[in-house]
């Protein structure tokens, strides 16, 4: 199917696979935005997922809305993920290893009684290391089914570790269309017009680093050419001691999240893109100044979110409200790449290539990408400070060790892991853990050998 719209575009109808579709918030969010999409009218959604109840909810669901709303798209189901894939041209993925939250809760509280002080147990530390053994092998197998079928799709990955997913996944697949993506730089969307006091797009910026361990790292008024920086570093401690979170499921109190945010943002004087839950987990040091409180706040009401999703139109009715805005950049990022738009998105995760001289090659970054038809590619980030860049060479061994570890089934090489993670400073603790969490989680790790 081909056609115009208004702006002239060539539209045509692609095949796009939700990969998770059942999971909550991403499956109908993505099927909301990708509802809003001139560019991608015509085209057919297919969902998937393993768990066969969860995905009916998505399908019907989705299916209600579209005929509710007279679009023209068309929407398919299958748990068959061979199926889904045939003539797939993207595919996206978020899943997550049933039951999540039990699981979560043992990579996040386990470690802790073996005495290392982790922030939380989600993308580093002990905890990050855990969920990468047991969340990424799946993938990889989606991926084999990918460079099989459809090699020549673009895949787009949502599922957390997003660092250590997708270090694993490129350095299998390096030539793969495989872009790892995060919502969290969208928060500059909404503070720094705050800051600056000035429409959002009249700012331009470029953050980067590893996702949730990066930095706004330049930052210019459009009109005047003028460096915003200072107004930033003058402005922003006061803006964020008031700033009120506003997660998609709960707001927080004034200035939460914010212990670590602020040790980084006053050291090494750059802004950083997000917060304590997640910068933390990758500083021996987070510990000591992280708001906990705060953390476990946003847990607890993200985790009753998810897990009553489904028992209320309230949770997803906004997702389909064609005024509003998308909820990811995913869209505009597919729209790019089948109108050969050649424009810079704000963050993307890839194999670096110099983008951040500071980082070896081929050790996935987050950077703003560079959007068109062949391919995305990272955009160099010429004046990364190197003082911050050292906080981040202490992951790049982790990230290696763990790829390493899952593609050869190695526990020796998670044990690595673990002893190169910057947060574990027992080595007899570390090995007990890793034996225990093995056999506790052994539907999950009894890979390892």
């Amino acid at each position: 199917m081909i056609f115009y719209n208004k702006e002239s575009f060539i539209i045509v109808g692609k095949k796009i696979i939700l990969i998770g579709a059942g999971s909550t918030n991403f499956g109908l969010g993505t099927i909301g935005d990708i509802f809003k999409s001139n560019v991608l009218a015509g085209s057919t959604i297919v969902l998937h997922d393993i768990n066969a109840k969860s995905l009916k909810n998505s399908e019907t669901i989705a299916k209600n809305y579209k005929d509710k709303l007279n679009l023209n798209f068309i929407i398919e189901a299958t748990t068959s993920r061979k199926e889904a894939l045939k003539d797939a041209d993207f595919c996206i993925i978020s899943i997550e290893v049933a039951p999540r939250f039990d699981l979560w809760d043992q990579d996040w509280q386990i470690p802790l009684q073996y005495g290392f002080k982790q922030v939380f147990g989600e993308n580093g530390g002990p905890g990050g290391l855990f969920h990468s053994l047991r969340v990424t092998p799946p993938i990889i197998e989606i991926c084999d089914d990918i460079n099989e079928i459809c090699p020549n799709a673009f895949v787009f990955n949502y599922t957390n570790p997003m660092q250590r997913v997708c270090q694993t996944v490129t350095t299998k697949y390096p030539e793969m269309k495989f872009v790892g993506l995060c919502h969290e730089i969208a928060s500059m969307e909404r503070q720094l017009p705050d800051i600056l006091n000035t429409p959002f797009n009249n700012i331009q910026y470029r953050a980067g680093g590893l996702n949730h361990f990066s930095i706004l790292v330049e930052a210019r008024y459009k009109d005047s050419g003028n460096d915003a920086y200072p107004v930033i570093r003058e402005k922003g401690p006061n803006y964020y001691k008031n700033f009120i979170n506003d997660h998609e499921v709960q707001s927080q109190k004034p200035g939460g999240e914010r212990g670590v945010f602020f040790e980084l943002f006053n050291r090494y004087n750059y802004l950083p893109i997000t917060t304590d839950s997640h910068l933390g987990e990758y500083i021996q040091w987070a510990y000591s100044v992280a708001d906990h409180e705060a953390i476990l706040e946003f847990y607890t009401k993200y985790r009753k979110h998810c897990l009553t999703f489904y028992e209320s139109e309230e949770s997803y009715r906004d997702y389909f409200d064609l005024s509003k805005k998308p909820k990811e950049r995913i869209v505009a990022i597919i729209e790019g790449i089948v109108n050969d738009l050649n424009y810079e998105e704000a963050a993307v995760n890839l194999p670096n290539k110099g983008y951040i001289k500071h980082l070896p090659d081929n050790i996935v970054v987050e950077v703003p990408g560079i959007v068109n038809k062949n391919c995305v590619s990272g955009v160099k980030l010429e004046n990364y400070p190197a003082d911050f860049a050292s906080l981040l060479m202490n992951q790049v061994g982790v990230m290696r060790l763990t790829a390493e570890a899952i593609l050869e089934k190695s526990k020796a090489k998670a044990l690595k892991a673990l002893l190169a993670d910057p947060v574990v400073d027992n080595a007899v603790a570390a090995e007990k853990m890793l034996d225990n969490m093995i056999e506790i989680q052994k539907q999950h790790l009894g890979y390892l050998i």
